[in-house]
C-alpha cells in the first residue's frame, strides 16, 4: 500500500503544516468605505510601524479621526507620526489612499483592490509596485509588477507609493536554520524533498519513474495520493512561441 505521501499528511492539518497565524498582528484591509470618505476625505496618523510574523514587508498601523484603526503595508517614505488621507479627494501623496480612478497617469501604487471595498488583493509584497497606465470609460490600466497590463474598476482603491522591503531578496539567508524559521512563519514545509529522490511506496514520481511512463500532468479531480505535478495543466510544459517565417 505504501505510506502516506507529503500532500495527503498535510490535508490532515497536523502540527508540522500548521502555520503560527496566532503571532500574527493584524490582516492588512483598507477600513470599510463610509459615508464620510465617499463625501471627501478622512484624515489618519500613523501610530505604529510594526513586524509582522511571515510577512516580507512592515506593516503600519493608522488611526482615524472617526477613532477607527486599520492596519496596511508600508510604503517607502512613511514614518510614524505621518499624517495621511483616505477618500476620494485625498492628496496624491506617499501614503495616501484613494480610488483608482482619481489617481493620475504614471503614479506608481501599491496594495490594489480588486473589486471595490475588498481591503487590497494585489501588489503587496515587498519592493513591488504596480504604474497607473491610463484612464478609459472602461476602467484604468496598470501595469503589474509582471509587467501584465489589466483593467481595473476606478472605485478601487490603492496606496500611492512602492511598498517597504525592495531589498530583501538580496540578502542570503547563510544557513538552513534562517530559511526554516521563515518557511514555519509562513507555514511552508521545509526542507522539501522531491519527488524523483523518493522511493516509488511514498511518491508517484519515486525512483525515477518519470517520463514518457508517467506523465506529469494530473486531473484536478485526482485523489491526494496522485495529485502531484502539474495539475489540471493546459499543457505539458513551457510552450515554445512560434516563430513568423
Amino acid at each position: 500500500m505504501g505510506k502516506r505521501i507529503r500532500v495527503q499528511r498535510r490535508g490532515r492539518g497536523t502540527s508540522v503544516f500548521r502555520a503560527s497565524t496566532h503571532k500574527r498582528v493584524a490582516p492588512v484591509k483598507y477600513p470599510s468605505v463610509s459615508v464620510t470618505e465617499k463625501k471627501g476625505v478622512v484624515n489618519g496618523q500613523v501610530k505604529n510601524i510594526i513586524h509582522d510574523p511571515g510577512r516580507g514587508s512592515p506593516m503600519v498601523a493608522v488611526k482615524l479621526e472617526t477613532g477607527e484603526t486599520y492596519y496596511s503595508v508600508v510604503p517607502e517614505g512613511v514614518y510614524e507620526g505621518q499624517h495621511t488621507q483616505i477618500g476620494d479627494e485625498a492628496a496624491v501623496e506617499i501614503g495616501n489612499v484613494l480610488p483608482i480612478g482619481k489617481i493620475p497617469e504614471g503614479t506608481m501604487v501599491c496594495n490594489i483592490e480588486l473589486s471595490h471595498g475588498d481591503g487590497g488583493k494585489m501588489v503587496r509584497a515587498s519592493g513591488a509596485y504596480a504604474t497607473i497606465i491610463s484612464h478609459t470609460p472602461d476602467g484604468t490600466i496598470i501595469k503589474l509588477p509582471s509587467k501584465r497590463t489589466r483593467y481595473v474598476n476606478d472605485l478601487c482603491r490603492a496606496t500611492v507609493g512602492i511598498i517597504s522591503g525592495a531589498g530583501r531578496t538580496e540578502k542570503p539567508f547563510l544557513k538552513a536554520g534562517t530559511k526554516f524559521h521563515l518557511m514555519k512563519a509562513k507555514g511552508h514545509l521545509y526542507p522539501r524533498t522531491r519527488g524523483r529522490a523518493m522511493i516509488a511506496a511514498c511518491h508517484p514520481y519515486g525512483s525515477s519513474n518519470r517520463g514518457g511512463r508517467k506523465v506529469t500532468t494530473v486531473s484536478r479531480n485526482a485523489p491526494p495520493g496522485r495529485k502531484v505535478g502539474l495539475i489540471a495543466a493546459r499543457s505539458a510544459g513551457n510552450r515554445t512561441k512560434r516563430r513568423r517565417v
